[in-house]
């Protein structure tokens, strides 16, 4: 622990408890400026970390553990946050527009992304406008369009799917009326996967050991006793920090997808275990201990959809993660995703995967990283939650 530290950086809560307090409370509230109390302080925080580590020791030695990932795990190698139009993806939007802008005449695409952006938002974007602000100002100082991005999506993939004609006009409650065209709207949502799986290639280059976190995690959750189940790792994000991770730790990654040359999705990979072979025929087997679980719960920027056939029944192949494909090929949540709609797959089997795994006897899922922003998943641990041998730990 620093040498100088503040109290207020440490928060462990169990229900509506602070554990820190709990214990801190006596010296807290007896001059806890003073030298004598600050030592004080740090030795008995140095205690509960302890014993938390202990504890959190113990729940990873339950028979089902699970993580949920999400998008804060990924912010230290360069990633992200969805939550808003990521100024980023927007930048690079308009250079891209940019580029292609002939005169006076802007793409298309670009107009459409901002009339809809300001529909949306009920906020007045226009390109013109953002082009001058993202040349002019840095970009911390720039406000991002507060439009969550793969509910954006979700919505462009709903219009484009209802869209009957080449032409229709849109009208939302309380906004006006809104001309798409479907080629223009096709183009749009080309251009933001495209964007994205770019933005997402992480970790970006330049950085000291960008996987350190990574692969710490990994090594870590391989430590578990054999004789437990296999841990099941469950991430709502596009990158593939986990499976670089994976790869330097010399880790096997049950990810739902078979075959050497072309990597097709078979869920029903996920029942396969690995063992070593019985020195005799009769003799014991032993269960190879470094294989988890991966399951990608919107998708994946290796991801790829295609022609469904006997070969590949569901339409959907792996790539490596810094193999060159068509962007407009990605599977990256690009479906209706609202909760209360149909799931179709791959998408229907991992999160019937996760719903099946945290409601298990004596299950604990950790949280790292998701802000319960998603409301299929967020529905699925309320379920667990009515479990009583369910534990629930939010890093």
């Amino acid at each position: 622990m620093s040498e100088t530290f503040r109290l207020s950086d440490y928060q462990i809560l169990i229900g509506k408890e602070d554990v820190i307090e709990r214990h801190l409370h006596g010296i807290l509230s007896d001059a806890p400026e003073s030298s004598e109390n600050q030592d004080k302080t740090k030795k008995a925080l140095e205690e509960v970390l302890k014993e938390m580590r202990v504890r959190f020791g113990t729940i990873l030695k339950t028979d089902n553990v699970s993580f949920l990932i999400g998008a804060g795990a990924s912010l230290t190698t360069g990633g992200v946050s969805l939550a808003n139009i990521p100024k980023p993806l927007e930048r690079m939007l308009l250079d891209k527009a940019k580029e292609e802008q002939q005169g006076d005449a802007v793409p298309a695409w670009i107009t459409l992304f901002y009339s809809i952006a300001s529909m949306l938002s009920q906020s007045e974007f226009s390109f013109e406008s953002r082009y001058e602000q993202f040349q002019s100002k840095e970009e911390d100082a720039i406000s991002a369009i507060g439009l969550n991005l793969e509910d954006f999506l979700s919505q462009l993939h709903t219009w484009f799917a209802g869209m009957l004609e080449a032409t229709e006009t849109l009208k939302l409650t309380g906004a006006s009326e809104l001309v798409i065209s479907k080629n223009d709207l096709a183009d749009l949502i080309k251009e933001i996967i495209g964007s994205l799986t770019v933005l997402l290639n992480l970790p970006k280059s330049g950085l000291d050991d960008p996987l350190q976190s990574h692969r710490k995690f990994i090594k870590k959750v391989l430590t578990r006793p054999l004789n437990l189940r296999r841990v099941s790792l469950f991430t709502l994000n596009y990158d593939t920090l986990i499976e670089q991770a994976g790869d330097a730790e010399g880790s096997v990654l049950v990810d739902g997808f078979v075959g050497t040359l072309r990597r097709v999705f078979r869920p029903e990979s996920y029942d396969i275990d690995f063992y070593f072979p019985a020195q005799t025929t009769e003799g014991r087997v032993h269960r190879f201990d470094r294989a988890l679980h991966l399951y990608k719960l919107h998708g994946s920027i290796t991801w790829h959809s295609c022609k469904p056939d006997s070969e590949n029944p569901f339409g959907l192949y792996a790539t490596l993660y810094n193999q060159d494909c068509q962007s407009d090929d990605v599977l990256i949540y690009p479906s209706p995703m609202k909760y209360g709609q149909a799931l179709g797959m791959p998408y229907s089997e991992l999160f019937r995967r996760l719903g099946n795994a945290i409601v298990q006897p004596q299950s604990a899922l950790f949280v790292i990283g998701y802000g319960f922003g998603d409301d299929h998943v967020n529905a699925l641990i309320r379920q667990a939650l009515a479990i009583p041998s369910f534990t629930l730990v939010v890093v």
